[in-house]
């Protein structure tokens, strides 16, 4: 096909989606509509926003030279290393580090913070600590993690990050692997014999994992037990039903792994309505149903923000620099 008509071709199928799945009434935005439609504007302009700015914490260095963190974690969580460079450490937002210091304490708590916020660190650095410690007390080879995620494609994205991190190492200081059903038997056969540090699933087979009577699924689910910590991430979604229903294997993961289990939940906002206290108090309670153990209010970790510009300055401070 010749370019320009490749264009055209383009433009007019978009112009067929664009224009064809709605039916304007108002008379007024129909006109102002079609006239734009003339003009071959079929899509806004782009929508250009900051981020917001969050405020900022230790580094995981400075945590583990002080003892919060297992040494090694200062070399795993390091930002753009390879095998051939040590990259330079991750700098946390203060969100991060509280929620570190309350895994340190062995509690619960859920994290709910924006878009971009570094949620899964959350949880992976805490993770990293435990099971690096763990293995210093017991080398036997189990799994001491689980990580649930709601959509396997999730699960598929964390693994590629676990590997930004861990994946320089011959021999990693911490294991992982999923088992959400798109694995081989070979692979099935693999966690099996060899159970991973951290385990990412997902409900349904975290649920099968528990019923179904294969003894390659069994073994998986046996060298879990004395399970240290649960994630849910993406906490929000566990909503009516669906939310009983997990909410029911939680416990059953309890009852067969370790009673005492940890629980961590990341999620979007749970709750808009009253102060913030009172926000962190409905959320402590969903998650207190869902984990199935009590979760403290002030385990409850919002965002902080910080100004990304000076608020001393004053109009006839920046007068001069403003285009005329």
């Amino acid at each position: 096909m010749e370019v320009f008509e490749l264009r055209d071709y383009v433009v007019s199928q978009y112009r067929e989606f664009s224009t064809g799945y709605t039916k304007i009434l108002a008379e007024d935005i129909n006109r102002f509509l079609k006239k734009e439609h003339a003009n071959q504007r079929y899509w806004p302009a782009p929508l250009v926003q900051i981020n917001p700015s969050f405020k900022p914490g230790a580094t995981v260095e400075a945590l583990a030279q002080n003892g919060t963190l297992h040494p090694e974690c200062a070399q795993i969580f390091r930002f753009g290393k390879t095998k051939e460079s040590p990259g330079h450490t991750l700098k946390l937002y203060t969100h991060q580090t509280e929620a570190i210091a309350i895994a340190k304490r062995k509690e619960s708590y859920v994290l709910t913070t924006g878009t971009g916020s570094g949620k899964s660190l959350s949880y992976f650095i805490p993770i990293a600590d435990a099971v690096m410690r763990a293995k210093e007390r017991d080398k036997t080879p189990r799994t001491r993690a689980i990580i649930i995620y709601p959509m396997n494609a999730l699960a598929n994205s964390q693994m590629e990050e676990l590997e930004k991190f861990l994946g320089d190492y011959d021999t990693p200081p911490v294991t992982y692997a999923r088992y959400t059903g798109q694995e081989d038997s070979e692979e099935r056969q693999r966690i099996a014999s060899n159970p991973p540090d951290i385990l990412l699933t997902n409900f349904m087979m975290l649920e099968l994992l528990l019923v179904r009577q294969d003894e390659v699924d069994g073994a998986v689910i046996d060298n879990a037990k004395g399970l240290e910590l649960l994630v849910l991430d993406e906490l929000h979604t566990y909503r009516g039903r669906q939310g009983a229903d997990v909410a029911l294997l939680i416990r059953r993961v309890r009852e067969r792994l370790n009673p005492g289990l940890l629980c961590i939940g990341t999620s979007a906002t749970m709750a808009t309505e009253g102060t913030q206290k009172e926000r962190n108090r409905v959320v402590a309670d969903v998650a207190g149903r869902l984990f199935g153990a009590k979760v403290k209010v002030e385990n409850i970790i919002t965002e902080t923000l910080r100004r990304t510009t000076d608020d001393s300055l004053m109009i006839n401070d920046i007068r001069d620099r403003l285009p005329e």
